[in-house]
């Protein structure tokens, strides 16, 4: 019995196991293969860009540690992209900032337009993947006392909320040229290292400008406006002018879509338990799916409680063709691809394991009051062969099963990344 025969052969076995609880594996396949996840372009190159490269990166953020193989070219970045994305099942979308453009113009933040995205389009339309977008408001010099659009300074401010403008457009560009929805999401850094003695003001002229900023109607079928808080950055952990409360009541008073990142919260916070209460009064949702180790470190997502959680909380409350799935981690101690890779796997194996629940089942137990049942459920379904569904995906998908994907990033790394 070869390889291949011994995953179908495991699969049938894990089907009967799954079918006696009510759980139709087939259909759990066909629903995994439709969920896109949205991979970030950053993590290649460790949140540099191609606007100013070689300048300081700023708005709080940092990337740690010196791999070899980062990428420093846009064509290097679309082929660290590409080994990785062959190396992951299903079809997927990418996240770009505004700092990744691809021209041979001299153009700044206020200046860029569609044209400077040509080539990422034409790319990503031959690679069969959506785009997202986000505007860059951070690493680079009209970020002035670490604020932009709610600094006290028109000069800064305007700058911003013109740069906020074009992002939107060029969002629309991407949706209209590759008949896939762009989620264009608004994070800004804007904050103070301690107290300050105004609160409020600062919030004003944040929510002023992004009203400026989204003034003109743009067709949701081509791109979605997202709004993303935080609670404190490097150099903002006293204040963040765009807090979660201002954002949940920008996002519904304004009809914006909200974006949770996993890392934005306070340490012992999550965002599973968020997505239930939002669901009710938004519609729709956009995720940052992260790791926070102690603080919003980026960390590369791994099989964690919370993200199980979260996957949960999207299957069992029907919460999938309302929410945009997207990643955000940077981590440059270890290779890229492989960074890439590991979390997709793993956002793709947390939401297999959901959708292997018989949710339904367990609703019943809960209305039942059959605590007991239902923790029993809980906890049996914890040695259930999900692996077996998943290496029977990757199968179907023509990718790499188990450890046989890391070979093929050593390779690249000797043949691409180390010669760099």
């Amino acid at each position: 019995m070869n390889n291949q025969e011994k995953i179908e052969t495991a699969y049938q076995v894990a089907k009967e196991r799954y079918a006696a609880i009510g759980v139709d594996t087939d259909a759990v396949l066909e629903k995994l293969q439709g969920i896109k996840i949205s991979i970030h372009c950053w993590q290649g190159d460790d949140v540099r860009g191609f606007l100013n490269p070689d300048g300081d990166l700023t708005g709080g953020i940092m990337s740690t540690g010196n791999y070899p193989g980062a990428a420093h070219s846009p064509d290097q970045l679309r082929q660290d992209l590409e080994k990785a994305y062959s190396l992951i099942p299903g079809k997927h979308k990418l996240n770009l900032h505004a700092i990744y453009l691809d021209t041979d113009e001299q153009v700044d933040l206020n200046e860029i337009e569609p044209k400077h995205f040509e080539k990422w389009v034409d790319w990503a339309k031959q690679e069969g993947l959506g785009l997202d977008f986000n505007p860059t408001f951070f690493s680079h010099p009209m970020m002035k006392d670490g604020f932009t659009l709610s600094s006290p300074d028109k000069k800064v401010r305007d700058f911003w909320i013109e740069h906020g403008k074009r992002c939107r457009k060029i969002g629309a560009y991407f949706g209209k040229k590759l008949g896939e929805t762009c989620y264009t999401n608004f994070w800004v850094p804007d904050g103070f290292k301690d107290n300050p003695i105004d609160r409020l003001s600062p919030r004003k002229r944040l929510m002023e400008s992004l009203d400026e900023i989204f003034e003109e109607d743009i067709d949701e079928q081509y791109n979605i406006d997202t709004v993303e808080s935080k609670l404190f950055g490097l150099g903002a952990e006293a204040y963040t002018v765009g807090s979660h409360e201002f954002y949940m009541g920008y996002g519904l008073t304004r009809n914006k879509t909200i974006l949770l990142d996993a890392g934005h919260f306070h340490p012992t916070e999550v965002i599973s338990n968020k997505l239930s209460s939002i669901s009710i009064f938004s519609s729709g949702l956009m995720l940052h799916v992260s790791r926070p180790v102690r603080w919003d470190s980026d960390h590369v997502v791994i099989m964690d409680d919370e993200l199980q959680e979260i996957a949960k909380e999207l299957v069992r409350n029907d919460l999938l063709d309302k929410t945009a799935i997207g990643l955000d981690f940077f981590d440059a101690t270890i290779n890229r691809v492989a960074a890439w890779v590991i979390g997709t796997r793993n956002t793709q194996k947390a939401l297999l394991k959901a959708l292997l629940e018989p949710t339904e089942k367990l609703k019943e137990m809960e209305l039942d009051l059959d605590y007991t049942a239902r923790l029993v459920y809980l906890e049996e379904l914890k040695d259930f062969p999900y692996s077996d569904i998943w290496n029977y995906f990757c199968l179907k998908n023509h990718v790499p099963i188990g450890l046989d994907w890391l070979q093929e990033v050593r390779a690249y790394e000797e043949e691409v990344l180390f010669k760099r």
